[in-house]
């Protein structure tokens, strides 16, 4: 494996001088596909049912849809498990583990290898990197000077800031696509900043987003700027919605047919606890029923079964006690998951912390 790791450093350090170029763009590039990319970082990932992978650059504002090509297929098709994952990429990209920041994880449709966003390096002079593990569990660069790529960029984007509160870092903070559209939650420079966006692909049209409101029951108000951290797309009576998650942990839908521009009142549906924020979320079936499965910084891996949620009635008032509305069950085998995804129907793929390392490992859908 090692030897595997090194061969690939010089590929990856030139996809690096690739990614610290800098180029001017118009809102959309759909028309005129370019190659080689010029990212200024890398955040959520979404892949299409094709294989195009959909990468958030929050840096500059812009998201883009990646044809990874030949690169798509690793030797074997699948992820294998990999143990210390965080020190082999950084061996891979030549620098130590505390250089290095993942994140996010993805599953290719097709292969079924796992793709995992990095930023290498620190604040301002970070840079961007994309790998690839398949079944052999063997690490492998995305070369993004090679691979073509169409554009978007936001056109409400916040403004970057210094320190640690930057605004910018949360224009993108999860993505999913469905049905020809590209779905985008995160944050706007408008005064009602929480946006849901929705791009439709091949890429036509910038989408200043639709603000999106709820109400918090744990904090007992409204709220229009928090954004949604993770969701799920969601088909209730045949109608598509997306199912969101944010910081204190409120559980909300939204009819994707209400994205449509203004403002949108979403339902909350459960209060999962306080002090907390939401990590990653995926959808599964088994013995017949159907789940969300979320991990989360302080509250571990909840299992929360989807029955309810058409019927559920929304919470309008202050909640007093810890928990409301659809209930969850804790999965305390889990633990230290910071990011999963659906590997297949009987597994899931996280990366999950185990004392100061980071595992990449599939797991059985509980």
């Amino acid at each position: 494996m090692q030897s595997k790791l090194i061969k690939g450093l010089a590929a990856i350090a030139a996809g690096a001088l690739v990614f610290a170029a800098a180029a001017s763009r118009t809102h959309v590039t759909a028309a005129a596909p370019g190659a080689g990319s010029v990212m200024q970082s890398i955040g959520p990932l979404a892949f299409g049912p094709d294989g195009t992978l959909f990468a958030a650059d929050n840096k500059a504002a812009t998201i883009y849809a990646l044809d990874l090509g030949a690169q798509a297929t690793g030797t074997k098709a699948g992820a294998g498990d990999v143990s210390g994952i965080d020190q082999k990429i950084a061996a891979l990209l030549g620098t130590d583990v505390a250089a290095i920041a993942v994140t996010d994880l993805a599953v290719h449709p097709k292969t079924h290898n796992a793709y995992i966003a990095v930023m290498r390096g620190a604040s301002a002079d970070a840079k961007p990197a994309l790998l690839r593990v398949d079944g052999d569990g063997t690490i492998a660069p995305i070369a993004l000077d090679t691979v073509t790529f169409t554009s978007v960029a936001l056109s409400n984007a916040p403004a970057a800031a210094e320190g640690s509160r930057n605004p910018r870092a949360d224009a993108v903070t999860d993505m999913a696509f469905v049905s020809g559209k590209l779905i985008v939650a995160g944050l706007s420079n408008e005064e009602f900043a929480s946006k849901l966006r929705s791009f439709a692909y091949p890429f036509a049209a910038a989408d200043p987003g639709t603000s999106v409101e709820i109400f918090h029951g744990n904090h007992g108000r409204l709220e229009t700027r928090a954004p949604v951290y993770t969701f799920i797309p969601y088909t209730i009576d045949g109608k598509p919605y997306v199912i969101a998650s944010y910081t204190c942990t409120p559980l909300v839908k939204f009819p994707i047919d209400s994205l449509t521009g203004s403002k949108v009142l979403g339902t909350t549906i459960a209060e999962l606890g306080a002090g907390n924020r939401p990590l990653d979320m995926i959808l599964y079936k088994k013995d017949g029923k159907e789940y969300l499965l979320m991990s989360n910084n302080s509250r571990g891996v909840m299992k929360i079964p989807t029955a309810g949620f058409g019927a559920a009635t929304g919470i309008t008032a202050k909640v007093t006690s810890e928990t409301a509305g659809i209930p969850y069950e804790k999965i305390t085998a889990m633990q230290g998951i910071e990011q999963m995804d659906l590997l297949d129907a009987q597994r899931s793929i996280v990366l999950a912390r185990a004392g100061a390392g980071l595992n990449l490992s599939a797991v059985a859908l509980p």
